[in-house]
């Protein structure tokens, strides 16, 4: 299952971007309204649950510095990725798309695809938020 975030620019460099999303704390700053917990729990992983959903750990897999972030579940039960994907417009914009991509059942995936398209949705638009 392939989901896409609307592309977003923000009135930030992409090396400013990078950092930020590379910083596993500032992604309390781009969580929905409906947010009912945030935990970092490490350098590089933090655990997140909107009211109504299970509890999901995100780990920092892999970086492109100033291109891409890429994040995956720490659990193996709900196999995903959240990729920032950035490109720099100039010195001061830059656009972000973000892109879920996970490995469910059909039911699964029927019943996650619209919490989770509005999900990237609220994180792509709080971007000015870092």
């Amino acid at each position: 299952m392939k989901l896409e975030s609307p592309v977003v620019t923000v009135d930030k460099s992409a090396q400013y971007l990078f950092e930020s999303l590379t910083d596993v704390k500032n992604f309390e700053k781009l969580m929905p309204e409906n947010i009912a917990k945030f935990e970092v729990l490490g350098d590089d992983i933090f655990n997140f649950g909107l009211k109504g959903m299970p509890e999901i750990k995100l780990r920092l897999k892999d970086k492109t510095p100033y291109e891409q972030v890429i994040l995956s579940a720490a659990s193996d039960k709900l196999p995903f990725s959240l990729i920032a994907n950035i490109k720099e417009n100039n010195a001061q914009s830059s656009t972000v798309k973000l892109d879920f991509e996970g490995e469910f059942n059909p039911m699964m995936a029927m019943m996650i695809k619209g919490p989770i398209s509005k999900f990237l949705e609220s994180l792509a638009q709080n971007m000015q938020k870092l």
